[in-house]
């Protein structure tokens, strides 16, 4: 009996896995958007969920994509973002991690995701997954294979209201091991009106910081992770409004840093 082949999780019609914008810039900001689109591949029939849900905050981050895209703008630094929904393949988790594919989110429950063999979470990880970490693994050996390494910042939008419950904090600054960057951009939190707090309102224990484990930590570079209150973003003002205040943010908390590559050596 032949081999069952698999339909592609993507056709070449839809395109890569994940975009690069501004690969020239000469920030030594590196952004990352993981959650910036809500599209499903064909393949994959909506995940059998409705356009409410598709359109919902479980889909993807709204807003994060404008918010990175001017920051990108403002700073001359290259953004690595992914091209489909979270719900496909949430790029900011580990391929071994439910959560990755999730069978349920929030108070969605995700059809396509129920029940999924271990050939069909493969398929979706090479996908999807490989080439988003390899694209940004890429960018962070080219820039440091020229002497300048990157400061990693990836940019997250999040519900007012999750189960229920009303979220105060407007905007959160996210940290893993390394403190450094958070610490200097809550210093520099004057810089923007939105309410913002540490590791509110996900932090480590809540699995959210793959990226920067993987990416920051594990190449002993600064780095961070953004979270804004999507009711501030729904507009492309108000988007630009953010990523001006993050910007201003960015650029004292990176004045007052060691930089990759800027290290005095011991005499």
């Amino acid at each position: 009996m032949g081999k069952i082949e698999q339909t592609p999780v993507l056709s070449p019609e839809e395109g890569a896995a994940c975009a690069v914008v501004n690969p020239a810039g000469s920030s030594p900001v590196l952004l990352v958007c993981e959650h910036a689109s809500n599209v499903i591949p064909a393949s994959l029939q909506a995940l059998g969920l409705d356009d409410d849900a598709r359109q919902s905050h479980v889909a993807w981050d709204p807003g994060a994509l404008g918010v990175a895209q001017e920051l990108s703008r403002i700073l001359d630094a290259t953004l690595v973002h992914a091209r489909f929904s979270r719900l496909v393949y949430d790029c900011n988790r580990p391929p071994e991690a439910e959560s990755a594919m999730p069978p349920r989110s929030e108070v969605f429950d995700i059809p396509g995701n129920t029940g999924l063999t271990p050939a069909e979470r493969e398929a979706r990880t090479k996908a999807l997954y490989v080439p988003f970490t390899e694209t940004l693994s890429g960018e962070i050996s080219r820039r440091t294979q020229q002497g300048r390494p990157p400061v990693l910042v990836t940019i997250h939008s999040f519900t007012p209201v999750y189960y229920g419950k009303q979220r105060e904090v407007e905007m959160g600054i996210l940290h893993d091991a390394d403190t450094a960057l958070a610490d200097a951009m809550l210093d520099a939190q004057d810089e923007t009106t939105l309410l913002t707090r540490r590791n509110e309102p996900y932090g480590p224990d809540d699995g959210v910081t793959h990226t920067l484990q993987l990416h920051g930590l594990g190449n002993g570079l600064p780095n961070v992770m953004i979270e804004v209150r999507n009711d501030m973003l729904e507009s492309p003002v108000q988007q630009k409004k953010v990523a001006q205040d993050l910007a201003a943010m960015l650029e004292r908390a990176l004045k007052s840093i060691t930089l990759p590559g800027t290290e005095v050596p011991d005499v």
